[in-house]
């Protein structure tokens, strides 16, 4: 009966050993569009999710939530954050947000008032905050396209934000890396995807 009675308290102190190291895991929360949606593609295949692999392979134990939306807009992440913050509680939030705006022509700064806001948020959250760069074709007219691209230097200068200047950097513009559609990274391309966030996010993990 005494060692069925310590096998049963050996088993106890094992199980809240588990759940602690469960309950420990640093949390990284992405929100963004379809591009960090996997647009047109498996999930499996996007660069969240190759973020994720990437993250087993070299030992770290963070807890990976994409809540990207495709379609989403910087006033639409802005108002999905907050209960996503009393959710997830993140140690991390990558915010990959603005290519809407800039597609729907947004005023730059509605973008930026925007994407302020989710970085205070996440930051009062206890989260650090990681932001993800975009660019506008050049179609747009130069005084917006470089309006739009200041947004995210700016913010990165005044919030003291790490940044990656262009998420799609070696991406955009190449056919054989894009779909048809001319605006979504194709799966071929998910791979840079995550090369051009990754020197930026490890330091944060």
């Amino acid at each position: 009966m005494r060692a069925i009675w310590k096998g049963a308290v050996l088993g106890l102190l094992l199980w809240g050993q588990i759940a602690g190291q469960v309950a420990q895991a640093a949390t990284v929360l992405v929100v963004g569009d379809s591009i960090s949606a996997a647009f047109g593609m498996d999930t499996r295949q996007g660069w969240v999710h190759l973020l994720d692999e990437r993250l087993r392979s070299e030992g770290f134990e963070h807890r990976l939530v994409n809540a990207s939306i495709s379609g989403d807009t910087s006033a639409g992440g802005a108002a999905r954050l907050p209960a996503l913050l009393a959710e997830h509680h993140p140690d991390l939030v990558i915010v990959e947000l603005g290519g809407n705006d800039g597609l729907r022509g947004l005023p730059p700064s509605q973008l930026q008032q925007n994407l302020a806001s989710m970085i205070d948020a996440s930051r009062e959250s206890g989260a650090k905050v990681l932001l993800l760069g975009m660019r506008i074709p050049p179609n747009y007219g130069e005084r917006y396209t470089t309006a739009f691209a200041k947004v995210y230097d700016d913010l990165a200068s005044e919030k003291n934000v790490p940044l990656v200047p262009f998420l799609l950097e070696g991406v955009g513009g190449v056919d054989t890396l894009m779909q048809e559609d001319g605006v979504h990274p194709a799966v071929e391309a998910q791979p840079q995807l995550l090369e051009n966030v990754w020197p930026t996010l490890k330091p944060l993990l």
